[in-house]
């Protein structure tokens, strides 16, 4: 017995998030349908909010509301300072650690030329305008430790050559708590690349 076609439609729609198949899928369509059709009608109520409502950041590229974030509005932000990352999420897991306090660039992306994503995509355009504002002294690169983010990271690195604006990568090595024996190799290599002096 085929599903009916709305019930196949919703499987279908919640397939499109990272990680569900056509069976984690199902599950949770019975579940909204079955035993919580007021949290199915709340997720499909901010869903559309949030497609509505939510925009790009006109500075950051971050998702808000406004035309200008709040991070970028914020006057005790230091502009000196633009952190570029992948996502919203990475720029959410910078402000959790709460020691940084510049401004943010983000990509929405990583270049992949085989999925083709390139310069345009992650809007490189915007941030080398962004970054030669006159303020911006200094340029951290916080993509991921991956085959694409590093490639990204090295990509917008030679574009600021010839700009006279610092360029930094946030550092690699050991987690806090983290044992040796249980590191991998490559961690273990980079965190005694990366060492620095002790005061």
């Amino acid at each position: 017995m085929n599903a009916p076609s709305s019930l196949s439609a919703l499987i279908d729609a919640l397939r499109c998030l990272p990680g569900v198949g056509p069976k984690s899928a199902q599950r949770m369509a019975f579940h909204l349908l079955q035993r919580d059709q007021d949290g199915a009608a709340r997720l499909a109520t901010a869903l559309m909010g949030a497609i509505s409502r939510t925009r790009h950041c006109a500075m950051c590229n971050t998702f808000t509301e406004l035309e200008i974030c709040e991070t970028c509005a914020h006057p005790k932000r230091d502009k000196s300072l633009l952190c570029v990352v992948e996502s919203p999420s990475d720029l959410l897991m910078m402000e959790q650690t709460q020691t940084y306090r510049g401004l943010y660039f983000v990509l929405m992306g990583k270049l992949s030329p085989l999925d083709g994503v390139g310069p345009k995509e992650i809007h490189l355009d915007r941030l080398l305008k962004r970054a030669r504002d006159g303020m911006v002294k200094e340029v951290i690169l916080a993509t991921n430790f991956t085959v694409e983010g590093e490639a990204t990271s090295h990509y917008i690195s030679e574009m600021f050559l010839s700009d006279g604006i610092r360029v930094s990568r946030i550092a690699r090595g050991l987690p806090v708590g983290g044992e040796l024996e249980y590191v991998d190799s490559n961690t273990l290599a980079q965190a005694l690349l990366d060492r620095r002096a002790v005061d």
